[in-house]
C-alpha cells in the first residue's frame, strides 16, 4: 500500500472536514487539521450542523466531553449527512467508562450509517464485545480477541473498524492491518486520539467512498500521524515540546517520508 499518495491528495484537496469534538481538544483538532494541509470548521449548534454537514466532506463524531444537547448535535448531524453521502468517523471516547457513553456511541452506530469507527483498544474492545477496561477516557486494558471480535463487527456493519494503541489494528472485516508506526508521547498529551479522528476525516473525505477506499485511507491517515509523531520526538525533550513539534512535523511531512517510514503489515 502506497500511503503518501493519500496525503498528496488531501492536500491537493483540501477538504472541508466537519467537526462535533470536544471542547478539550478543539483548538488542537483545528490546528492539527491545518497543519496537515485540510480545513476544519467546529460546529455544534443544533441550528446549523445540516447546513455545515452539507457544505463539508467529511462529518468526525467526537464523545469526549458529551452532554445531552452534543448528543442531539450529533444526531441531527450524522442524520443529515447520512441524506447527503458524507461520511461519518466516530471516535467513541470514554464508551466503556460510564453508561450514558456507551449507550450514546451504540446508539449513533445502531441509527446512523457510520464509515469508520476509531477509538482505543479499551473502547473499541467494549464496543465489538470483546471486552476491555476503560479509565476515564483512557483504555486500560483490551479484551483477549479483539482482532476477530473487530472483524465480525465491521463486517456486520458495513464499516471500518480502528483501535489504537502501541500497534493500531485497521479492518474492514475482511483483512487486518496492524500499523507499527507511532510514539509513547502520543499518549502523554492530550487531544492525540482525538485529533487523530479529524485526520481520518479528512482522508476518508478524498476517498471514493467504497469499503475497500475507506479502509485504505483510514490506515494512511493513522500511518501519517503516527510518522508525523515519530518525526517530532526525534527532536522534542519530552511531552510539551512534543505537542508543539507535532504540528510542526505535520506540516512539513512529505509523502516520500511516509512512504519510507510506514510500517504495515497485513494480518
Amino acid at each position: 500500500m502506497q500511503m503518501g499518495q493519500w496525503l498528496a491528495r488531501v492536500r491537493e484537496e483540501r477538504p472541508l472536514v466537519h467537526n462535533i469534538t470536544n471542547l478539550v481538544v478543539t483548538n488542537v483538532a483545528a490546528n492539527t487539521l491545518l497543519a496537515l494541509g485540510a480545513s476544519p470548521v467546529m460546529a455544534h449548534a443544533h441550528e446549523e450542523v445540516a447546513d455545515m454537514v452539507a457544505i463539508a466532506r467529511a462529518l468526525a463524531l467526537n464523545l469526549g466531553t458529551l452532554d445531552p444537547y452534543v448528543v442531539t448535535s450529533m444526531d441531527l448531524a450524522s442524520e443529515a449527512a447520512n441524506r447527503r453521502g458524507v461520511p461519518v468517523v466516530l471516535d467513541p471516547v470514554g464508551a466503556g467508562a460510564t453508561p450514558y457513553r456507551t449507550r450514546a456511541a451504540m446508539r449513533l452506530l445502531e441509527t446512523r450509517n457510520i464509515q469508520v469507527l476509531r477509538g482505543n483498544q479499551g473502547e473499541i474492545g467494549v464496543i465489538t464485545g470483546a471486552g476491555g477496561e476503560v479509565a476515564g477516557v483512557d483504555a486500560k486494558a483490551a479484551g483477549t480477541g479483539l482482532a476477530d471480535a473487530m472483524m465480525r463487527f465491521a463486517r456486520d456493519g458495513g464499516l471500518v473498524v480502528a483501535a489504537t494503541g502501541e500497534r493500531d489494528l485497521v479492518t474492514d472485516g475482511e483483512v487486518v492491518y496492524e500499523l507499527e508506526n507511532g510514539h509513547p508521547w502520543e499518549a502523554a498529551i492530550t487531544g492525540s486520539g482525538c485529533s487523530l479522528t479529524a485526520v481520518i476525516g479528512a482522508f476518508v473525505a478524498v476517498s471514493d467512498g467504497t469499503k475497500g477506499g475507506l479502509l485504505e485511507a483510514t490506515v494512511a491517515a493513522i500511518t501519517c500521524f503516527n510518522v508525523a509523531a515519530e518525526m517530532a520526538a526525534e527532536g522534542a525533550s519530552g511531552p510539551g515540546s512534543f505537542q508543539v513539534r507535532l504540528l510542526d512535523a505535520l506540516h512539513a511531512i512529505t509523502p516520500g517520508d511516509v512512504d519510507a517510514r510506514a510500517r504495515i503489515r497485513k494480518g
